[in-house]
């Protein structure tokens, strides 16, 4: 396997980490951690503590970041209420890539190259002291916390799934 450590978007988001103040250090998973599933398997923590970056597209084309715990899915009848707005369209990997930098199963919440407007983070975060975030490749994640999330990203809290 390459040195994950060395892959240009993990750099980019360890950089940013380093520039936002986190402490949390990026990890190298030796199994993938594609899904909130594995990533909770590879770690030994429960899924809920796992924070996936979920990419959606608004009506205007461009991208809504929603940071929701890996013990639940996004409803996305629910959060496009709260929001105001028609629906959230579901993107696929060549949209994910060209707005974040990042591929699908490494989807940091640092270190877009162009940050969303709008970053929701589920509520159900802040139900654990430790969440683990990907940092830019499926093998790669961070140990964070839900308040660290909203402060380093300006995510509005939300009750995003059931």
């Amino acid at each position: 396997m390459e040195n994950v450590l060395q892959n240009p978007s993990v750099q980019r988001v360890s950089v940013k980490l380093n520039e936002l103040g986190i402490k949390g250090e990026v990890h190298v998973l030796s199994d993938s951690a594609r899904t909130a599933q594995e990533a909770a398997d590879a770690l030994g923590i429960l899924v809920g503590q796992v924070a996936s970056s979920i990419v959606f597209k608004l009506d205007d084309d461009s991208p809504l970041l929603v940071i929701t715990s890996g013990r639940h899915r996004v409803d996305t009848k629910l959060v496009a209420e709260k929001l105001g707005i028609t629906k959230l369209h579901r993107v696929d990997a060549d949209y994910v890539k060209e707005k974040s930098g990042f591929s699908i199963g490494g989807v940091s919440p640092v270190g877009w190259i162009s940050k969303p407007e709008i970053i929701l983070i589920d509520e159900a975060l802040n139900d654990y002291d430790i969440v683990w975030a990907a940092a830019g490749h499926p093998h790669a994640v961070y140990p964070t916390t839900y308040g660290e999330l909203i402060q380093c990203t300006g995510a509005q809290p939300m009750v995003v799934g059931d």
